[in-house]
């Protein structure tokens, strides 16, 4: 299996259920949207209070504890290394999917098991 080719993705549309399926723990879900709206707060703290520094820790708020959950739980590497701004755009997409309520509908559609 190490001489297995990964699988290219060559749209969102391919990407989103890939993204769910290598989120397929909940912990893993539950640590990217908290890590995900830390980031989002600390973003817009960052614009009121006109401090770049808060962008950096919006970075590592956002990634670091993601990557970790990776690494630790899931046993896969972070998607955001091989696919950076679909990565991006999918955490934004899930958090927003979770916060609206729809996140288990996609989770199911991904073939993946909701709570």
């Amino acid at each position: 299996m190490a001489n297995a080719k990964p699988r290219v993705i060559d749209s969102y549309r391919t990407f989103w259920p890939h993204y769910l399926q290598e989120h397929a723990t909940p912990s893993t879900r539950y640590v990217h949207i908290g890590g995900t709206l830390v980031a989002i707060a600390l973003l817009i703290a960052s614009l009121v209070l006109f401090n770049g520094w808060l962008v950096v820790l919006a970075i590592a708020a956002g990634y670091g504890p993601a990557f970790t959950t990776h690494y630790l739980i899931e046993k896969n590497r972070p998607l955001t290394l091989r696919y950076p701004l679909w990565s991006f755009a999918a955490d934004l997409h899930m958090t927003f999917a979770w916060l609206a309520g729809r996140l288990t509908a996609e989770l199911r559609k991904a073939g993946v098991a909701a709570p």
